[in-house]
């Protein structure tokens, strides 16, 4: 497989022109790989193969075995990109995405119990406020730079006395793209009887993720992604989780095709995958994320961290060099994504925002990326602040630019944007 720009002919649509302020046209940048990323052109041949053939799933009839057996195949693809298969103990279920799959384990794991969960500060709303509504929450806070304060995990843990049933975190925060080290963290997670749940939406298309550990007690109990982060439109979300944990969740979603028996006054639901698959599943959402693991694992994932990684740390290089640009995170630090969030003196960050996009085509993210506990705590912004300037939503609100990168981006896009 090619490097550099031969990945960009992998892809669809990012050479698409775009037209800009003065109403010229423009091949664009997209800088925004953390928020969607762009299909690869695998997936919509694979979709085109496949549609022709579509029926229902778990349903008889040549297409509906055809289109069931891809989609039960798909799982088993799923689990081997994690390293693991069934014989592991381990299942897939599909929701529409991250937020949803974060939201059935929450419902699933803590609504029958007065759950108590432990997150960080870190975390995408979407790994923390599903948790608030089910269970009683506790934080490990970040330092002055955004690093977990990893020694708080452990004494939490030890001053609940094993009443902490769950601990959920991000693998990589879509801020700073600091890489957490998740097996660490479930060893001493399942030190104090707890599980551990990775939010991995962040890192799932950009470093290689193993469910299993060096050791059977650094094992991740729950993992859960998005597939339009990893080049894969059409809307599924994956939950990877122990079956047996599994089992003891109270369904999300119900409805057909999630139960055994349904009685006058009483209903059995099925075992885990499919209690939680009620209704008629995404097909062709789960062929594309199908597709992008097999063009994942076709280019390597070793190969994709070196090539991201590069143009990391060609753009810290280059905005290191400004002195009016503000950089957040640590820009020496290795175990970091190419995700790269700042700020310009003097400007606020909708200006920078607007300005690359209708004067250069450059797609970026401003504002707080759904991590607003996290983003003010690297701004220094009180949640009194905060408060305040809500009330009064015509002031400059505070945030940052993000520009996070994908497989196709280049050297010469990172230039270009310096």
């Amino acid at each position: 497989m090619q490097r550099g720009e031969g990945y960009r002919e992998l892809f669809q649509g990012i050479d698409v022109p775009v037209q800009l302020a003065d109403g010229s046209f423009k091949q664009p940048i997209n800088f925004d790989n953390g928020a969607t990323t762009p299909p690869f052109n695998y997936v919509g041949e694979v979709i085109d193969e496949s549609i022709g053939m579509y029926g229902a799933i778990h349903r008889a009839g040549q297409k509906s075995i055809y289109s069931t057996e891809n989609y039960e195949q798909s799982k088993l693809k799923v689990l081997n990109f994690l390293g693991v298969s069934p014989e592991d103990g381990y299942c897939v279920v599909y929701t529409k995405n991250t937020t949803e799959g974060m939201n059935l384990l929450a419902y699933g794991l803590c609504h029958r119990c007065d759950a108590k969960v432990l997150s960080t500060r870190m975390e995408h709303h979407s790994n923390d406020l599903p948790w608030r509504k089910e269970a009683k929450m506790f934080y490990i806070e970040v330092d002055e730079k955004g690093f977990l304060k990893l020694e708080e995990l452990e004494e939490k843990l030890r001053c609940a006395g094993g009443t902490i049933h769950f601990v959920t975190v991000t693998a990589a925060s879509n801020v700073t793209g600091y890489i957490n080290p998740i097996h660490k963290m479930a060893q001493v997670v399942h030190q104090y009887g707890a599980k551990l749940i990775v939010d991995a939406a962040q890192l799932i298309a950009h470093y290689p993720i193993q469910m299993k550990g060096s050791k059977p007690d650094e094992d991740i109990d729950f993992l859960v992604f998005s597939a339009h982060k990893m080049y894969a439109p059409f809307g599924v979300g994956v939950v990877v989780g122990k079956h047996m944990c599994m089992e003891q969740c109270i369904p999300y979603v119900r409805g057909g095709g999630g139960v055994s028996a349904v009685m006058d006054d009483d209903v059995y639901y099925k075992e885990s995958p499919d209690k939680e698959e009620a209704g008629t599943p995404n097909y062709f959402g789960v062929m594309a994320l199908s597709a992008a693991i097999d063009m994942l694992e076709s280019i390597g994932m070793n190969q994709v961290v070196k090539h991201e990684q590069r143009l990391k740390n060609r753009m810290l290089s280059g905005l290191r060099s400004m002195p009016k640009v503000i950089l957040y995170g640590d820009p020496l630090y290795k175990a970091r994504l190419g995700v790269v969030s700042f700020n310009v003196a003097g400007m606020h960050h909708s200006l920078v925002n607007q300005l690359l996009s209708e004067q250069g085509g450059i797609a970026v993210r401003n504002g707080c990326f759904c991590a607003q506990p996290y983003v003010a705590r690297l701004l220094g912004v009180s949640d009194k602040e905060r408060y305040e300037l809500m009330l009064h939503p015509e002031r400059p609100q505070p945030g940052m630019v993000r520009a996070s990168f994908g497989l196709y981006n280049t050297d010469e896009e990172v230039d270009e944007f310096l």
